[in-house]
């Protein structure tokens, strides 16, 4: 399979807008990814992914095509050795192991770049498919937290996963 993770380019835009604007992927989402996702919303992310000193946030293509996006989220202060994951596929690509490749090949970069000694990531405890892709990667249950997220009018389980350097 040709994945691939690069920077975004402003010529995304208009494909991201078609594949992000939809509610099976913005449920599992925080509440800082907008639905409806309006052209708009892309060409803003975008700037915001490219401002960026250390690229960050990448695009996530398959044959050159955008399918979704990830990225790592270095931590401060006494968790400065820790960055969160955060990722999303175009729900035509779902079940397909296209997210499990792109979380081992941005925990390299992690590791490799960022100077990192955990990656961490905390899925809603029913995104049954999130969590299968972070174990199939390499990350361990931690902890899981009782209704800790408040979304949609419904409380969900935090589960959060890591993968460790030492």
């Amino acid at each position: 399979m040709n994945i691939n993770i690069r920077n975004w380019e402003t010529s995304d835009a208009e494909r991201l807008a078609k594949i992000a604007n939809n509610f099976a992927i913005a449920k599992w989402l925080t509440n800082k990814y907008p639905y409806p996702y309006s052209l708009d919303d892309a060409k803003a992310f975008i700037a915001f992914a490219n401002e960026a000193e250390t690229p960050n946030v990448f695009a996530i293509t398959l044959y050159d095509q955008v399918i979704g996006a990830i990225g790592i989220h270095p931590q401060d202060d006494i968790w400065s050795k820790n960055a969160e994951l955060g990722y999303w596929i175009a729900e035509d690509y779902w079940g397909q192991g296209i997210a499990t490749l792109a979380i081992k090949e941005l925990v390299v970069y992690g590791f490799n770049h960022l100077n990192l000694n955990r990656i961490f990531a905390r899925p809603f405890g029913t995104n049954i498919g999130s969590r299968k892709a972070l174990d199939k990667a390499g990350f361990r249950l931690e902890a899981n937290l009782p209704k800790t997220i408040w979304k949609n009018d419904q409380w969900y389980d935090e589960y959060i996963y890591a993968i460790r350097q030492y």
